[in-house]
């Protein structure tokens, strides 16, 4: 162990411990009450970490080991230690004979040595989390070095560690119709399902004047690995949590502080689990002061993904701003949350709270939809979101033609081909690892996933669908053929864009339209300067540095670990939040996309020199783009009411050809100067700045990525041959801009237009009305 680390835990040891006495913990524990008391003999009033079987095996487990608690079953280290430092370095022979913890472990959710805790009784769960994207992050490495042009490949190459599949591309957990279409999926996307990864490399500063978009590596390494589970996370505020399984199963407050009743445990210091209680299904309740809750709250899942595509935050209603406003009661903004400043949009639909519990219509959790293999992984080692999530929406809301049950596997992720005539119907049980969780009675069936797997928590009860929320709640998902077969449209805009239009329904996913909105950060302006000996944390070699406790270089408080070369900074051109453009995703559907990684660089070397300034890189997409990647995303802000025809239709934007048709913003390439100048434009004074720097290779507004006559400005994703704008010829049979023309343009004929107009005619049902009118006049005319 490095000797600044075994310092830094030695510290916080000695802080806990002057912290302990002052609490009530005995100053001196003697071999009668370590026997008596084994781990409480200082622990004395932490909490029980679950109730029911699970902590009843635990407990009962303990004296054998001499801790009559069981801490030692999950923990390890030597419960007759006599200190700190004996109990917590020493080591229980029996139990590492019997295969369980053999050394001390402070979080053993760690996922390095989960196998020798968790993995006592869950087996196989460790293994599978190492390699998700979970853990490994893969798509997101891939996509940031495509934009800077370090890959010109839609492999997966890199992960946070070397890893390799050895055991081939059937999962190891599953039903059968999901190994069988896994191993189908693999053999047409192995550049998704990759089976090995090599970490990311180090950067050759040396190099960098030669090959300047290389820093996208420290890049990489410094600012987007840090939200692994392989790592402890950033202490910052919104982002404490712990490592592998306790990063979503132990609560961690926004705050960061201890609220439990350990005395050793200082409530003073950020960055410590918020109780020791397990938050997992239905059947761990965790309780805490006066609440009590099952199931995992978003907010631990937010301490993650809060940055790249944002889903998380998206969900909870909440999109980065720069202001800090509205102010506080002493004129002072915003407290950081994620480093950051909030406004509230509108949270996503499952997620809204306001109408619960008399009423329940929202208020769900992620892994009410997110199966146990979305999250844990199921043995592969996935190179995209894509190839690991499992689920799609019409795997509960069906569509407007087929029940649930009545879809075949696959449907939403065709990748434009075609799928057996095969509904897949309901499961009458659940797989081996859903038994962990809390099960369910099938009544009719569990629903099954577009892969094959069942929802251990979406069942068919006669006509209806019922989701077993894992916090408590149960809801009745709205059926998409019920609501038709009863004709119980909440609006005929609805009847109209799902079932009248068909081709909606099978050629666009379900967000495309009820994503109420996405957060669109215009242009990634970095700098990385590595001269002056410049350094900042480097989550890579922190994740590769690790102890036997399972930990790595950065889970010692007060510090971040481990740092590499250079120092990165970021920001942005501006910001945007309505009405997403539409693109093709990896699957071939229609889809938003929003700004990924839309790298505008400046490189300064070891020696101080500016060796590309203001740069963007070229892709290999479509002939070679350049890399102000556009990608397409689930963004997580449904809502009941659709966006409208017209902000599609007849919207520019959403067309892709940028906000307004991109007729705003076209000067980034020239930059400009604010001063005294004639009317020719000749700047007068001698002394003069530029106010904005020129970014020479962009010549478009960042919102722009086609032209009309069809020419892609920007890549488009990443991962999957099928990602994209919207095609020409699609964009030509949907685009109804200037259709107000269409009768306007004969206001100048006034006996046509005294014949459709009248002074009566003044509001937007009544023109909706004349237009019906004239369509069915035509209809019958035509019919003559």
């Amino acid at each position: 162990m490095p000797v600044t680390r075994l310092f830094l835990i030695l510290a916080s040891l000695l802080t806990a411990s002057a912290m302990a006495q002052a609490q009530g913990v005995p100053e001196e524990v003697t071999p009668e009450m370590a026997a008596e008391k084994g781990c409480y003999s200082c622990h004395e009033g932490i909490e029980d970490f679950t109730s029911g079987v699970m902590m009843e095996t635990i407990q009962a487990m303990g004296p054998d080991f001499g801790d009559p608690g069981g801490c030692v079953v999950c923990h390890g280290g030597n419960p007759q230690g006599l200190t700190a430092e004996e109990a917590h370095s020493g080591t229980v022979a029996d139990l590492a004979d019997a295969g369980g913890p053999h050394t001390f472990y402070p979080d053993p959710g760690a996922v390095w040595i989960a196998d020798k805790s968790c993995g006592q009784c869950h087996d196989g769960y460790a293994e599978r989390l190492i390699k998700s994207l979970m853990n490994t992050e893969a798509g997101k490495l891939q996509g940031n070095l495509w934009s800077w042009g370090v890959l010109d490949t839609r492999r997966s190459v890199y992960g946070n560690y070397d890893l390799t599949d050895d055991d081939g591309y059937e999962p190891t957990v599953g039903t059968d119709a999901y190994k069988e279409y896994i191993l189908a999926y693999a053999e047409a996307h192995p550049d998704q399902l990759p089976p090995s990864m090599e970490q990311v490399p180090e950067v050759d500063v040396a190099a960098i004047s030669e090959h300047p978009n290389m820093a996208g590596i420290t890049y990489s390494r410094q600012q987007c690995q840090r939200c692994h589970v392989g790592v402890s996370g950033r202490e910052k505020r919104g982002d404490y949590r712990g490592a592998g399984c306790s990063s979503c199963h132990v609560p961690y407050s926004t705050e960061g502080f201890y609220e439990g009743n350990d005395p050793t445990i200082a409530r003073d210091l950020p960055g410590k689990l918020l109780v020791h209680q397990m938050q997992g299904s239905r059947k761990s309740v965790v309780t805490h002061g006066d609440v009590s809750y099952t199931g995992i709250p978003t907010e631990s899942c937010v301490s993650c993904h809060n940055r790249g595509k944002r889903i998380g935050t998206s969900y909870q209603g909440i999109m980065e701003f720069p202001y800090g406003t509205p102010y506080d009661e002493k004129g002072g903004k915003q407290p950081a949350l994620h480093t950051k400043g909030y406004l509230f949009i509108k949270d996503d639909l499952h997620h809204q709270i306001e109408s619960r519990p008399e009423n329940p219509q929202g208020g769900m959790l992620c892994q009410d939809c997110h199966t146990t293999v979305d999250m844990h992984g199921d043995g592969n080692l996935p190179g995209t979101t894509l190839a690991q999530v499992e689920i799609e929406c019409e795997d509960c809301h069906g569509t407007v033609s087929r029940f649930p049950w009545e879809l075949p596997l696959g449907y939403g992720e065709e990748f434009q081909g075609e799928l057996a005539d095969t509904a897949r119907g309901l499961a009458d049980d659940i797989t081996a690892e859903q038994y962990f969780a809390e099960v369910y009675e099938p009544q009719d069936g569990y629903l099954l996933t577009a892969r094959g797997n069942p929802f251990g928590n979406v069942v068919k009860s006669g006509d209806k669908v019922i989701m077993h929320s894992a916090s408590g709640l149960d809801f009745e998902v709205p059926v998409l053929k019920q609501i038709a077969t009863d004709g119980s449209w909440k609006s005929p805009n609805a009847q109209v864009a799902m079932m009248n239009v068909g081709q909606h329904m099978e050629s666009m996913e379900c967000y495309a339209c009820h994503a109420d909105w996405a957060p669109q950060c215009y242009g990634c302006h970095i700098t990385v300067d590595y001269s002056e000996g410049k350094t900042d944390v480097d989550w890579i070699a922190n994740a590769n540095a690790r102890g036997d406790d399972g930990l790595t270089a950065d889970y010692p408080l007060g510090t971040n670990g481990l740092t590499s070369a250079g120092k990165v900074s970021e920001s942005r051109s501006y910001l945007r939040w309505e009405e997403p453009i539409l693109g093709i995703n990896g699957e071939g559907r229609v889809s938003p996309l929003m700004p990924g990684c839309q790298v505008i660089t400046t490189v300064i070397d070891e020696d101080g020199n500016t060796v590309v300034h203001n740069e963007t890189w070229m892709t290999p997409d479509a002939g070679g783009t350049k890399g102000l990647d556009h990608a397409a995303v689930q963004p997580h802000t449904a809502g009941r009411e659709a966006r409208s025809c017209e902000s599609c239709h007849n919207n520019p934007k959403a067309l892709g050809y940028g906000i307004s048709g991109g007729r705003f913003l076209k000067g980034y390439d020239k930059g400009f100067t604010v001063d005294l100048e004639t009317a020719l434009g000749v700047l007068i004074p001698q002394q003069t700045t530029l106010q904005s720097q020129p970014i020479p290779s962009l010549d478009h507004d960042l919102s722009r990525i086609v032209t009309e006559d069809g020419q892609q400005l920007v890549t488009v994703g990443s991962h999957w041959d099928l990602t994209g704008p919207l095609p020409q010829d699609m964009r030509e049979r949907m685009e109804r801009t200037g259709l107000c023309m269409g009768c306007h343009q004969n206001m100048t004929n006034e006996e046509i237009w005294n014949a459709v107009n009248s002074p009566e005619f003044v509001n937007n049902v009544q023109h909706q009305q004349r237009m019906d009118d004239a369509i069915k006049a035509l209809a019958e005319k035509e019919g003559n």
